[in-house]
């Protein structure tokens, strides 16, 4: 805040007015510390430095952080609790509700040769396989999504079939679970 000392919080940009806003909030070194929409309005080296900040202050206090913002729970929350209408409706680390998703360790993966449709048989065919999504289809690339049963790693079946039926991979990507999916699941009806 150093280089807008001198000015008024009114005319201030909106990063700067929320850095003042976290500024006061910790000025007198409360144990617990509750933050709304910490980094809204911040350009991303802003939010590095706030993220940092509420990192280094865990360490010695309790600090909640109300967001709507998936990706600030995922950078700096050990622990996320939803509320939806009032009533508490999961607690757990961000971890644990990324397991909850069905794209936790499902497999994308871009083929450039291969038996398309016996290979999409073959994986469906896998126990811990729940289905397979067919992406794209461009001759001769084709692209799919396979999902696994309960989030279980998968990564090794499906090696193995792409293996056996002689596929040429381009690209092979394990998914993480999505916080905004599981969020959707869990407070919708």
């Amino acid at each position: 805040l150093g280089q807008v000392l001198q000015k008024k919080n009114e005319t201030l940009s909106k990063g700067f007015k929320r850095r003042v806003g976290l500024a006061q909030a910790m000025l007198h070194d409360p144990e617990v510390l509750i933050l709304d929409e910490p980094t809204d309005g911040l350009d991303p080296n802003q939010k590095h430095e706030v993220r940092e900040l509420i990192r280094k202050m865990s360490s010695n206090k309790v600090v909640v952080l109300s967001t709507h913002i998936l990706e600030e729970v995922e950078a700096v929350c050990s622990r996320a609790i939803i509320i939806s209408n009032g009533k508490l409706i999961s607690d757990g680390t961000p971890q644990e509700l990324e397991g909850m998703s069905q794209y936790q360790n499902a497999i994308t993966l871009t083929l450039e040769v291969g038996d398309v449709g016996a290979i999409e048989e073959a994986l469906q065919s896998l126990s811990g396989v729940a289905k397979v999504e067919h992406l794209t289809s461009n001759k001769p690339v084709t692209r799919f999504r396979v999902y696994p049963v309960n989030g279980q790693t998968i990564s090794t079946e499906v090696a193995t079939v792409l293996s056996e039926h002689r596929a040429l991979v381009s690209q092979l990507q394990i998914e993480r679970g999505r916080l905004d999916e599981v969020f959707r699941m869990l407070t919708t009806s």
